[in-house]
């Protein structure tokens, strides 16, 4: 694809001035710039990962996901002679808090962790305080499958700029969960989330914001209140700013709290928790961060047969997961070839699978073969998953700035 093409879908589907400006930089790099930054082949690649193990730090929190991960490990043993291990985070945080430590103790080789599953406020850390290795994502075959036109968080990551040093393994879009028994007129913005709350006291919420899907709850509320949500694509300029940006914000959530299930006096845990609260009929809607993770829940048994989902008309936060590699890994070769790995056709379909994961390819089907295009498009949808032109919208998640702060306030004003 010629790279004017790539910008000008890009533009087209984004039209927000600084995201265009580094998608710019990054597709300048991607197309025009040629690949020096290693000299050692693919071939060498693979016959230096021979034998490693790789330590991969990843959340842990779902069994779909952790039997997912098990079976990478199985054929990158196969195909590669690598051995995987999944080391199961509660938060991705502890584990760049553990490499930011082992830099500081002068520990640049053979750290702990040898990949990492990372996005966000996380990467922005990682890249910031010099603990990446790369960029590595050019040395990797199925890197040039992904789709960088129809998917541009793939390149950009809570708009910072990914630079190669993290390779894209699934697309997310946050949704609603809602038990369609018991609801028949689901609400399609977040003013009228607020008239169905109060017109269903107790039957909502949201997780703890120390949960990803509570803190994507207040950046999806906040850019859909915003007098100018463009101010959330960069970071916050001064305490007086944040404070008049965020402030409908507080406004929504002090209105929308004594209508919460338990008052707004507790919250969920965890997106766990809260997705067996609507299981157990505690609530009637919930959140979710895939919108094929309710027709999985309901193959498995975890969501009632009458589990929905639903989208804003405006649209909602769309991003790209990805995995890194810490700079003092001492199995770095290995680690490429699971990322390497995790982007093939045959890895991203079989985590597409609702029944599987049901997480979204980061790949451009149109690049693969005819064989691997007839299988994507044989993939079952799932009965609660929204066709992808129903998705509506998808908006590009804040600075990662906005992330923290607006967690922060949340604290002050709510934790317990």
């Amino acid at each position: 694809m010629k790279l004017s093409s790539v910008l000008h879908t890009s533009f087209k589907k984004y039209n927000l001035a600084k995201l265009s400006q580094i998608l710019i930089l990054q597709l300048i790099i991607l197309y025009l710039i040629p690949f020096s930054a290693f000299a050692t082949s693919w071939q060498e690649i693979k016959k230096q990962g021979k034998g490693q193990t790789v330590y991969w730090n990843a959340w842990g929190g779902s069994e779909e996901i952790n039997a997912y991960i098990n079976w990478v490990g199985s054929r990158v043993k196969e195909e590669y002679g690598v051995t995987l291990k999944h080391v199961k985070l509660a938060s991705t945080a502890d584990a760049v808090s553990r490499v930011l430590a082992e830099k500081a103790a002068g520990r640049t080789n053979n750290g702990s962790v040898d990949l990492i599953w990372i996005n966000g406020e996380n990467f922005a850390k990682m890249k910031e305080n010099g603990l990446l290795f790369g960029p590595f994502t050019k040395q990797l075959p199925n890197f040039k499958l992904v789709d960088f036109a129809g998917k541009p968080t793939t390149l950009l990551d809570f708009h910072i700029a990914v630079d190669g040093y993290e390779a894209p393994w699934g697309m997310a879009k946050f949704n609603f969960v809602y038990n369609s028994a018991r609801v028949t007129a689901t609400p399609d913005s977040i003013p009228q989330l607020l008239k169905w709350a109060k017109s269903n006291s107790g039957r909502f919420s949201y997780p703890h914001v120390s949960d990803f899907l509570g803190s994507t709850f207040l950046m999806q509320a906040l850019m859909e209140l915003a007098d100018n949500p463009q101010d959330l694509g960069e970071a916050v300029k001064s305490d007086a700013h944040f404070s008049k940006v965020s402030a409908p914000l507080w406004s929504f959530l002090e209105q929308l709290h004594p209508y919460l299930w338990r008052k707004g006096k507790s919250f969920p845990a965890s997106s766990s928790v809260q997705k067996q609260m609507l299981n157990d009929s505690e609530l009637d809607i919930a959140l979710s961060f895939n919108p094929s993770a309710t027709s999985a829940a309901i193959a498995n048994g975890t969501l009632p047969e009458s589990a929905r989902t639903f989208v804003l008309k405006k649209g909602t936060i769309g991003n790209t997961h990805f995995v890194a590699i810490p700079f003092n890994s001492g199995s770095s070769q290995a680690a490429m070839l699971v990322a390497d790995f995790l982007m093939s056709p045959e890895a991203q379909m079989k985590k597409q699978n609702p029944k599987i994961w049901g997480d979204s390819t980061v790949l451009s089907v149109a690049k693969l073969s005819a064989a691997d295009q007839q299988k994507f498009k044989n993939l079952p949808l799932g009965v609660a998953t929204l066709q992808p032109e129903k998705l509506g919208p998808t908006l590009p998640n804040p600075h990662p700035d906005w992330k923290n702060r607006l967690d922060a306030e949340w604290e002050r004003r709510y934790g317990q």
